[in-house]
C-alpha cells in the first residue's frame, strides 16, 4: 500500500482524500474524504478574476487540509486544479497561495485531462460488473465545466465544455446579485439553450449516444440521487452506485426550478453551498439523459478525486 493525498480544487468546492493505494489489487482505502464549498468561482464568467475573498475561502481549506496530510502521514500530494483557475486572469495569485500553504504547486489541468482522471476514478471499481453494459458514458457534472468521456477499460473519447451548476446559474438565474426564486420560464428557456449548444460541442468529438450505461459524478448528480431517495441525511453509502431513472431525474429538476430557496434549504441532504446552484446542475443531468435517450443514471462517489489518487500511486511506483 502507498499512502497518497490528492485535492481537486474546483469550481464550487475543493475536495480532499487521503487513502491506502494498493495499484496491484485496485484497491483504495480511504483514510479522509472531505469537502467544502468555496465557490471559487464566483463571479469568474463575468469579471475574468478569482474574487479577493474566494481566494482566501479557498486558501482557508488549503490549511486546514495540509493539517490533515501532515497528521496521516501521506506520502505524496497532487493538487489538481479545474475550470475556475483555468480561466481566471489572476490564476498566479492562486497558485502561489496554494503553493505557500501546501507546498506543492497546484496543476491547472485541461478539460481532456479533468476527463481522464474523472473516468478512471468513476470506472476503476465497475470493471467485471454484468449489469453494466460498456461502453461506459461519464459525465462530471461541475460548478464552470461538465465533462464527456466515453471509454470500455480505456478512454476512447473525451470533451470539456464550459457548462455548469456555478456558470448557468450565474448566467441565467441572478438578477442584482441575487437568485430569482423561482427563475421565469424565459430564463429556464435561456439556460436550457445553453446546455443544449454545450451538448452539441460535445457530440462533435464524443459520441455521447453510442454509450450503454451513464454514469454520473460530482454534488449536482449525487444531490439528485440523495433527494429521490428521500435521505434525511447525506449518506454517501447509500448513493454510491445507487441509480436514478430519466422520470425520476425529470420530476425532481421540474420541482427544484420552480422551487423557492426556503425550500431547497429544508431538504435534508442538501449541502448549503448547493442550495442556490442545484436546480442549474439537475437540469444539466436531465438535458444529457434526454439528448442520449438514457433510462437511469448510475451515481458515483467515485470521481476526479480517486483518479488523481490512483495517479499519485502510479508515480509512486
Amino acid at each position: 500500500m502507498t499512502r497518497v493525498a490528492a485535492i481537486d480544487c474546483g469550481t464550487n468546492s475543493i475536495r480532499l482524500l487521503v487513502a491506502d493505494a494498493d495499484p496491484e489489487t485496485g484497491e483504495l482505502v480511504d483514510l479522509d474524504r472531505r469537502m467544502t464549498i468555496v465557490r471559487l468561482g464566483q463571479g469568474v464568467d463575468r469579471t475574468g478574476r478569482l474574487a479577493p475573498e474566494a481566494l482566501e475561502r479557498t486558501f482557508a481549506a488549503c490549511r486546514e487540509y495540509a493539517a490533515v496530510i501532515k497528521e496521516l502521514g501521506a506520502e505524496r500530494l497532487r493538487f489538481v486544479a479545474t475550470s475556475a483557475s483555468r480561466d481566471a486572469e489572476n490564476r498566479d495569485e492562486f497558485v502561489r497561495g496554494v503553493l505557500d500553504i501546501l507546498g506543492v504547486e497546484p496543476e491547472v489541468i485541461t478539460g481532456d485531462q479533468e476527463a481522464e482522471f474523472s473516468f478512471t476514478g468513476a470506472t476503476k471499481e465497475l470493471t467485471g460488473r454484468a449489469d453494466l453494459t460498456r461502453p461506459y458514458l461519464v459525465v462530471d457534472i461541475g460548478g464552470g465545466s461538465t465533462e464527456f468521456v466515453v471509454g470500455e477499460e480505456h478512454v476512447r473519447a473525451a470533451r470539456s465544455v464550459n457548462v455548469g451548476c456555478v456558470r448557468m446559474t450565474e448566467r441565467h438565474l441572478v438578477v442584482d446579485g441575487e437568485v430569482t426564486d423561482p427563475p421565469t420560464a424565459g430564463r429556464i428557456a435561456a439556460m436550457r439553450a445553453d446546455i443544449e449548444a454545450a451538448l452539441d460541442l460535445a457530440e462533435e468529438t464524443v459520441p455521447l449516444r453510442e454509450a450503454h450505461t451513464l454514469v454520473g459524478l460530482a454534488g449536482s448528480v449525487t444531490t439528485v440521487s440523495a433527494i429521490a431517495q428521500e435521505l434525511p441525511a447525506y449518506d454517501s453509502a447509500a448513493i454510491h452506485h445507487s441509480r436514478v431513472s430519466h422520470d425520476k431525474v425529470r420530476e425532481i429538476t421540474e420541482w427544484l426550478l420552480h422551487s423557492t430557496h426556503a425550500e431547497r434549504a429544508a431538504i435534508g441532504s442538501m449541502h448549503p453551498g448547493r442550495v442556490d446552484v442545484i436546480a442549474a446542475g439537475a437540469l444539466v443531468l436531465l438535458s444529457i439523459m434526454e439528448r442520449i435517450g438514457a433510462r437511469e443514471v448510475v451515481v458515483s462517489e467515485h470521481d476526479i478525486l480517486d483518479g488523481i489518487a490512483w495517479s499519485v500511486a502510479a508515480a509512486s511506483r
